[in-house]
């Protein structure tokens, strides 16, 4: 498989897990998790920069740990406060896990911004077992996902338990954002989650045709990213965050 082959089969598998991450986050209302947790992947990925380890542990590792803390801290009085100084201390410790790698320059801007081309043959597997099971997983729980956030009472009484639902979601979340660190970089990963599920949402009225829709969206988006970033030489977020909010544009105004 050529070089340009690699990075275009890694993009399709990342955005296909974003793309159904992301419509599942809007159903939710839960854009504060999408943006919380690629945070909680930052140090994973400095970590493994810093010790040599395969660049997907330190992803998936660190991403579900950042899951598991937020179903904690969404437990406490003060939730808003107590996720900030979580996501801060994440942050620091991934910007110690950089300066101690000697590569500081160079990787923050990686990890910020994405360095897709930078995805090695050794990925894939790891990439294609999320692009494939994440989406599945989400479809098959589309509607115990949506009952417990619209009406957390009603799933009790029909027999569900609400936290094992908010649990599975943050877990496969988890996962969707933190792979998509090296497309898009921590900053920009909710651009290329929540553009295309904000859009399926406003187009479609039936949660499984948005769900299949936003797949398709993050798909294309990260193709024509990726195609633009080829030759023009700039970065492959700047057009994921651009083309993220120029389809919510035209579906606001299509929807006018």
């Amino acid at each position: 498989m050529s070089y340009l082959a690699q990075i275009w089969l890694a993009a399709s598998l990342v955005a296909l897990a974003a793309g159904a991450g992301g419509f599942v986050v809007v159903l939710r209302r839960a854009g504060f998790a999408a943006h919380a947790l690629p945070m909680a992947a930052f140090p994973g990925a400095a970590a493994a920069a810093l010790l040599g380890f395969p660049l997907w542990a330190g992803l998936a590792g660190f991403a579900l740990g950042g899951a598991g803390m937020l179903v904690l801290v969404q437990r406490a009085a003060r939730r808003d406060a107590a996720t900030a100084m979580l996501l801060a201390a994440l942050l620091a410790l991934g910007a110690l896990f950089l300066s101690l790698s000697g590569r500081y320059a160079g990787a923050v801007y990686g990890l910020l911004f994405g360095q897709v081309f930078a995805l090695s043959l050794g990925d894939l597997p790891m990439l294609g077992l999320v692009g494939f099971c994440v989406p599945l997983l989400l479809w098959l729980g589309l509607r115990p996902l949506s009952l417990s956030a619209l009406s957390p009472e009603l799933m009790q009484v029909q027999g569900g338990r609400p936290w094992v639902a908010e649990l599975l979601f943050l877990v496969l979340l988890a996962l969707a954002a933190g792979f998509a660190v090296p497309l898009t970089g921590v900053l920009l990963v909710f651009s290329l989650m929540l553009g295309p599920g904000a859009t399926a949402a406003r187009l479609c009225s039936r949660p499984g045709a948005g769900f299949l829709l936003a797949m398709a969206l993050a798909l294309g988006l990260a193709w024509a990213a990726l195609g633009l970033a080829y030759v023009s030489d700039w970065p492959v977020g700047f057009f994921t965050g651009v083309g993220a909010a120029l389809i919510y544009l035209l579906a606001r105004l299509k929807r006018v």
